[in-house]
């Protein structure tokens, strides 16, 4: 079970770059008005959001809390994680590999926050197509003009969001399987230390 642990948690790791690199949504923002059958139509946003884009647009806007704690969960705790999954696959001895599985096992109660980061980023981005409309009159030299004006927003996931998903699901399932021999029962008459 372990060596399977280990090779769920190397192809995680895989998983862990693009889902890091790659953009999570793309965020499109248009603004249209009609005036008297005319219309116009404006993009004033068309975005592509990647954890480390975020983390990065986060810290130049002085949001350095936020930027942080997305980096420490989504990117600083994986890597650990990763590191700490290698030692204990690669160790021969016993001793180190169960002492290396504790503290994995605390850590991986943590990486629950990538999760929740994910989470996070799908509740702030919820508004999958929200329409606003709104009908205003303009008066000009006293003719009466109806102006129309609507916005759309729309959010997309992207391929970033499902590598980083993959990456969430065969990480945890490879830190299970890896420490799965330290939680068996010892073979019958056998003497436990």
């Amino acid at each position: 079970m372990r060596r399977i642990g280990f090779f769920l948690n190397v192809v995680a790791m895989g998983l862990l770059f693009p889902g890091i690199f790659l953009p999570m949504f793309r965020v499109h923002l248009e603004v249209a008005a009609g005036v008297n059958g005319a219309n116009v139509k404006v993009n004033v946003l068309e975005k592509e959001l990647s954890i480390i884009g975020t983390v990065a647009d986060l810290w130049e806007n002085d949001r350095l809390l936020v930027s942080f704690l997305i980096a420490l969960f989504s990117i600083g705790v994986p890597l650990l994680k990763g590191i700490l999954v290698a030692v204990v696959g690669m160790s021969k001895n016993k001793r180190v590999q169960d002492r290396v599985n504790l503290v994995l096992h605390g850590v991986s109660k943590w990486s629950m926050a990538d999760v929740f980061v994910v989470a996070v980023f799908l509740a702030y981005l919820s508004t999958t197509h929200a329409d606003n409309m709104s009908e205003q009159s303009l008066t000009v030299f006293g003719f009466v003009l109806k102006v129309l004006v609507s916005t759309q927003m729309e959010s997309l996931l992207r391929d970033g969001f499902y590598y980083f998903l993959g990456y969430c699901l065969l990480s945890l399932l490879g830190v299970t399987l890896v420490g799965w021999e330290r939680r068996k029962p010892p073979p019958e008459g056998s003497i436990t230390l």
